[in-house]
């Protein structure tokens, strides 16, 4: 017990020099320090069973490493403090930079703001039971602070067994690698990142596991825009989200093909039954090293009733919109979406990124709904730039730009410039 106790003394000279020790064994279990990128199989193991949020560790700095290798596991945290200041239209979030949520009108004397938070901070558990083995179990659970008041808000939790996920996390639909690193804890506009519940398969086949496929049954993602006769009901089959990818270059780039089927439900009233709808989509993602320390990350997705898999669209009702030539029916709205990012590593320490990212509707048919604000939103456009700097192995600092820019059907248009700065320890 005294040598627990004794632990932060003897780990944090360890942490700022990023040496990779054992701190602490018995005959059972065994306390490492384990490096960022290491090729360890305790590093790679926990790494693959981590959800791969960008520019955000997830295997944690302390794992206890089990008797005989039969577990690993480790609890980790990333404290991130960001200040930044926006002039325009600004955003109410200090964390999450929304283009639908640019405000289209303003009161005077509000055209700047300054904030500063610690939201996005996160603590999380990774364990890992009979690694390396065909029965190789992992569970994930984490949490950050982006409710209201600081108050815990669950991130993921899930189980992997035997390429089966089951849980919260995110959906299949969503490349969560291939998004470019941000301050911003939202990103692209047009990032499809939905976070729910899910059951998924996942094989990886090829000689060199350079294939991959997935699908899944997935708790529905809906929001409508009812119009009069018309009502929201409980939703009966889930989104089946699905994609085949192809890795090369050790991993390092890829190309995925998804695709989602989806039922959307609605109750017409004068009919007195459910009308069921079908909505879809198809998306391309990826990333693609260039030369030296250039890479590229890309994605672009189109589809009908798909709008809450669109970032900039989740809860704007615009999956189900009312048809005006028929005011008791609901449509499918159009939508596309898509960015790209550059991204250089001047070095293992130094890197920086420039992303263009862009999301339209077609929903200017459904004008005359119940929404105008809603049903209004005709596109965005996202211009992101950042550089990051790891001072060591636990501590890394960033800069970063936003433009973000929304027009509307009625021909209004607002717009909002963003700039921030970055603390983040991982542990």
């Amino acid at each position: 017990m005294k040598n627990l106790l004794l632990l932060p003394l003897l780990v944090l000279p360890l942490l700022a020099n990023g040496e990779s020790k054992n701190i602490y064994e018995t005959g059972d279990a065994t306390i490492k320090i384990v490096e960022h990128n290491d090729t360890s199989d305790y590093y790679v193991t926990l790494h693959k069973n981590a959800p791969h949020i960008v520019n955000m560790k997830d295997v944690p700095r302390f794992t206890l490493l089990g008797k005989e290798a039969k577990f690993y596991m480790g609890i980790g945290a990333n404290i991130k403090a960001v200040a930044n200041y926006d002039f325009g239209s600004p955003i109410s979030s200090p964390s999450l930079f929304v283009t639908s949520a640019i405000p289209m009108t303003m009161q005077p004397g509000n055209g700047a703001q300054f904030q500063v938070s610690a939201q996005q901070s996160n603590i999380y558990l990774n364990v890992v039971a009979l690694p390396g083995t065909k029965d190789q179990l992992g569970a994930y659970v984490s949490m950050n602070f982006l409710n209201d008041g600081y108050r815990p808000y669950l991130q993921h939790a899930y189980l992997k067994y035997r390429g089966i996920t089951a849980g919260y996390t995110f959906s299949l639909f969503t490349d969560a690698a291939a998004a470019p690193a941000s301050i911003d804890y939202e990103g692209p506009n047009a990032f499809t990142a939905v976070i729910h519940g899910i059951i998924g398969y996942e094989p990886e086949f090829g000689k060199k596991h350079e294939w991959k496929a997935g699908i899944g049954f997935e708790m529905p993602a809906n929001s409508f825009t009812n119009a009069t006769g018309t009502a929201t009901v409980s939703q009966r089959v889930p989104d089946i989200p699905f994609y085949i990818q192809r890795n090369w270059a050790g991993g390092a780039g890829w190309l995925r093909i998804s695709g989602i089927i989806r039922n959307l439900y609605y109750r017409n009233d004068a009919a007195g039954r459910n009308i069921d709808k079908i909505g879809w989509g198809i998306k391309a993602s990826g990333t693609t090293p260039i030369i030296g320390g250039l890479s590229a990350y890309y994605q672009a997705v189109y589809g009908k009733g798909i709008a809450s898999y669109i970032q900039d669209l989740t809860g704007c009702g615009m999956d189900l919109m009312p048809d005006p030539a028929n005011p008791a029916a609901l449509d499918p709205v159009k939508a596309w979406a898509g960015f790209a990012s550059l991204q250089y590593r001047f070095s293992p320490k130094l890197f920086c990124s420039a992303t263009y990212s862009h999301v339209r509707t077609y929903a200017g048919r459904y004008s005359d709904s119940s929404t105008p604000w809603k049903s209004g939103y005709k596109y965005a456009q996202y211009v992101l730039g950042n550089m990051f700097y790891n001072i060591n192995s636990i501590v890394q600092v960033g800069l970063e730009y936003i433009y973000g820019r929304r027009v509307d059907y009625g021909g209004m248009q607002a717009h909002d410039n963003r700039l921030e700065a970055m603390l983040q320890v991982s542990f």
